[in-house]
């Protein structure tokens, strides 16, 4: 009812009108009026005659109660009692009597406003008392922002009916209790047996624990089968063990510092860092698979990944039903108000390509960040307010209540289950320590921290709340204390009995059938060719247009160009090309999935994947029409989002290694929003957490004249990362080698994430193409060499990468240089040495070699390089390329012609003007003749 809230004195004509009309027709007034109605008349006196139908004179202190009700819907939550530690901050107008023209004198009087809140007619006092228990206890609930009357009115129902209160059994009591003892004692025993080492202590919100527990037994209940979770460090050790069933053993021996191995090739992590997954059974029987993902420092970056995860999940492993799988994010108050990610990632919730049916957000609220007080920490009233983004329930629930946060988890998981959406549980708790075990918080909240000091955990309040109520003896409280903590010593014991807990890594589930890469695996590629029929039939499929559908002009030429490539030229442009390698892994049955901005049509307009007919919306896709039992093509435009994006993409490649899973950057550079994703996970997972990946990066690089946000995909950037083949780095100058590197990530019986600086200006070059046979013959080509010259005549080898190529060779046809060759290094990591050298000896009378690149000298490709020929015939290379700059590129496009021109004509040694050579010194490095 909230159309009652703006209701006063001044309505009372209006009320008339509407109480007037119910009475000739019901149906004429809206449902909750005629619910009034209904109680009203059942409620007026015998005396009232049945044709009265004027409201009586009372009837605005009627609506003043609805009123009432409704604030304590909308703003109760300002006023609970959830915050176990601090007083909470005054927000007015308060609940008060007077605010909604009623007072003390009304507390006994009847009123049929009760019937709103489904205790039917009742005296004030009551209402008031049913309303604070509901709206005003431990529990705060944020939900009248949501929009759709269904979902309104099963929350108020499902709270109203219960009063907001748990009703547990003697049996889910003692469930509830072991759990909190189990959380309580690990992290006491932790604290007296490892002193002094970082454990991120859950202490101060220890509920987590039965919470996670029974949301877990809740959910299986109601068709889970899996959850994937996603959480920083405070309290990880915790969830490892006493949810994730991670050994107390072996969680022990790596305090010991014995999960380490002198033999081991991997880097390892610190332990709160750490993922795992494991089978549990739940107390009703049912099957449940828990992930923990495994989480770097940066705190909500893993939002992504979870989410990736799951939705690979859905896709794979249960058909499309995201009622079986259910994402769980735990977030620090800190962090989610104050990291964009969170934003980035909620705004995927409901987008066709990215929703997974609602993820379950838990903020361990612990009122303060590293030392930041929450009122420096962010703007908002609340942390969660990010949650009115999707319009997400929101529940705060006090840390202490642990049956109220348990209550509010499992109505959570039900709203979950049944509308598909976020939802939000703000555990307001604190921290017992400082940021880590080693922190004195005290420096920053003395006066929080002695509060803190003198408050008992929420273990031994829930015993003396069960003690009170009769539930539970003193004595058997403190025998569940002394024989959990038994269980722990024993197993500390076995521990330090262990020489090392260190084991190879096993790939199972999906990843089943994959194996760890060795360094031999990447001294060719794999064959990776289509037989002619087929590659043509494709071919022909994908540029052609149903007849009965009418396309934009423009959109019929350009599939007329490309089935001509298909039928009668036989040579394929970069678009052709890469739509070829994904037909032909549809063909055999594999799903490929492709997303970022504007992927569907292509930044640069040369993808078309996706056409919509000229008169109506209707969307036609020829890649999902390649063949009958062809594997899934899913290809979807983002929202403006790189960091959360790459980080979905990577936890979607995650979780399975049977797609081609490939994020697009509009430009290459813009990758720099996802940084974070780049260093703490795709370059450095394999060696931290033993987790293959084989995401594909796309990065549009290559200098136009278009300035320097729109030239440099950062190459250095990703050079520096690469080590211990942690990734493959690839700057393809042809279309079939294109099609071939893409292929490759399947034709291999392990996974690497894969970056390719594709072209801008060369996807309609008309030298950028390749004959049939480029795709029906060979592999990848990581070096090619030049076959238009005589290798005898050549004294002088250029090395080069990518786009410039067709520039170098441009003038080296048009000036006729015999003397000069231009070989390809299409594979920059990792960097086919063996191969270059083969190229350069191959000239048997080359004295002189030299990396060319567009990209300033202390970027590009040129660092790593340098580092790495020392030990070659070729160690004496030199680089001409622009001037070492702290940006990639000139913003003027006159400028930057007159340094590509001086670097071509270095590049052949030619004759340079005088104003080329005053360019060269302020912009071109040669750097054996500068001058």
């Amino acid at each position: 009812m909230d159309n009652l809230s703006y209701l006063s004195g001044e309505n009372a004509k209006y009320i008339d009108s509407l109480y007037k009309a119910y009475k000739e027709d019901p149906n004429t007034v809206e449902f909750g009026w005629q619910k009034f109605f209904e109680g009203f008349d059942f409620g007026r006196s015998a005396s009232d005659s049945p044709e009265n139908t004027q409201a009586p004179e009372n009837f605005l202190k009627e609506v003043n109660v609805l009123n009432l009700i409704n604030g304590y819907r909308n703003r109760g939550h300002l006023f609970t009692k959830t915050n176990p530690v601090r007083e909470r901050r005054k927000h007015l107008p308060t609940l008060a009597l007077e605010n909604f023209g009623l007072s003390d004198a009304d507390l006994n009087t009847v009123f049929n406003a009760g019937i709103e809140i489904g205790i039917g007619a009742a005296t004030l006092k009551d209402i008031v008392a049913f309303l604070e228990q509901t709206y005003c206890g431990s529990i705060g609930a944020e939900y009248k922002f949501v929009r759709t009357p269904e979902v309104l009115s099963w929350i108020e129902n499902k709270m109203e009916s219960t009063r907001n209160t748990a009703n547990f059994s003697i049996d889910e009591k003692r469930r509830i209790l072991k759990k909190l003892n189990e959380a309580v004692s690990f992290e006491n025993f932790l604290g007296t047996k490892f002193l002094g080492q970082k454990r991120f202590s859950l202490e101060g919100a220890e509920a987590l624990i039965p919470a996670l527990d029974s949301v877990i037994e809740k959910g299986a209940d109601l068709g889970i089968e899996e959850f994937v979770i996603g959480m920083a460090h405070r309290g990880r050790l915790n969830v490892l063990a006493n949810i994730m069933q991670k050994t107390y053993k072996n969680i022990f021996a790596e305090f010991e510092g014995k999960g380490y191995s002198a033999t081991s090739p991997f880097g390892g992590d610190v332990k709160y860092h750490l993922g795992y997954s494991t089978d549990v059974t739940t107390n009703n029987g049912k099957a449940v698979h828990l992930s923990l993902c495994p989480n770097p420092s940066h705190l909500e970056t893993v939002n992504g990944v979870v989410e990736g995860m799951t939705r690979s999940k859905i896709d794979f492993k249960y058909e499309g039903d995201n009622s079986r799988i259910a994402p769980i994010l735990i977030h620090g108050d800190a962090s989610v108000a104050g990291q964009g990610i969170v934003y980035e990632v909620i705004q995927m919730a409901g987008l066709d390509g990215y929703k997974t049916g609602g993820t379950i957000h838990l903020v361990i609220n612990n009122q303060i960040g590293f030392t930041t007080n929450y009122k420096d920490a962010r703007t908002s009233t609340y942390c969660t307010d990010i949650a009115k983004v999707t319009l997400s329930p929101v529940f705060h629930v006090n840390g202490d209540d642990v049956e109220a946060l348990v209550y509010a988890i499992n109505m959570a998981m039900e709203y979950r289950q049944r509308y598909k959406n976020d939802v939000f549980i703000d555990i307001l708790c604190y921290r017992r320590f400082g940021h880590n075990e080693a922190d004195e918080p005290k420096f920053t909240q003395p006066l929080l921290y002695k509060i803190i000091e003198q408050h008992a955990n929420p273990r031994d309040i829930y015993i003396k709340q069960l003690i009170n109520e009769g539930k539970l003896e003193a004595s058997l409280a403190k025998e569940m204390e002394k024989e959990f903590r038994g269980i722990l010593q024993e197993r500390l014991n076995e521990a330090k009995e262990l020489t090392s807990t260190y084991q190879d890594v096993k790939f199972g589930g999906a990843w089943a059938d994959m194996r760890i890469a060795a360094a031999k695996d990447f001294e060719a590629s794999p064959e990776t060719a289509v037989d002619e029929a087929t590659l043509l039939s494709i071919a022909n499929k994908i540029s052609s247009l149903p007849a009965d559908k009418k396309f934009f002009k423009k959109i019929e030429k350009l599939f007329g160009e490309r089935n001509q490539m298909a039928n009668k030229t036989h040579v394929f442009d970069w678009a052709m090309g890469e739509q070829l390698a994904y037909g032909t892994l549809l063909a055999e049955g594999k799903r490929v999935r492709l997303s970022g901005q504007d992927v569907e049509r292509g930044t640069f307009s040369h993808r078309h994947a996706v056409l919509t007919l000229e008169d109506q919306e209707e969307e036609y896709i020829p890649l999902a029409n390649v063949a009958e039992n062809q594997g899934p093509f899913d290809i979807y435009n983002s929202h403006l989002s790189e960091y959360g994006v790459l980080g979905f993409e990577y936890g979607y490649a995650m979780a399975n290694p049977n797609a081609l899973t490939i994020w697009e950057a509009q430009f290459g550079d813009f990758f720099n929003g996802a940084q974070i994703v780049v260093d703490q996970y795709i370059a450095s997972a394999e060696t931290k957490w033993q987790r293959e990946n084989g995401l594909v990066m796309l990065l549009p690089h290559g200098y136009e004249g278009q300035g320097p946000e729109h030239s440099s995909a950062r190459i250095e950037r990703f050079m520096e990362l690469c080590a211990d083949y942690n990734m493959q780095v690839a700057n393809c100058t042809t279309p079939a080698n294109f099609f071939h590197v893409l292929r490759r990530q399947f034709a291999r019986d392990f996974r690497k994430p894969l970056v390719v600086f594709t072209p801008k200006s060369l996807l309609r070059h008309p030298l950028c193409v390749s004959k049939l046979t480029d795709f029906t013959e060979g592999k990848f080509q990581e070096v090619i060499t030049d076959a238009n010259v005589e290798a005898s005549a050549v004294n002088r080898v250029l090395f080069c990468s990518g786009k410039i190529y067709y520039e170098l060779l441009e003038k080296q046809q048009s000036d006729k240089i015999k003397n000069v060759a231009i070989v390809r290094v299409e594979q920059l990591y990792p960097l086919p040495l063996q191969q270059m050298e083969a190229a350069y000896n191959s000239f048997s009378n080359a004295t002189e070699a030299l990396w060319v690149q567009e990209e300033p000298e202390n970027m590009g490709a040129w660092p790593y390089l340098l580092r790495k020929v020392r030990r070659t015939s070729f160690s004496d290379i030199e680089v001409i390329s622009r001037k070492e700059s702290s940006s990639t590129a000139s913003g003027f496009a006159k400028q930057h012609a007159d340094q590509q021109a001086y670097i071509l004509a270095k590049a052949f040694e030619m004759p340079v003007t005088e104003k080329e050579q005053k360019i060269a010194k302020k912009s071109v490095s040669k750097i054996y003749n500068v001058d």
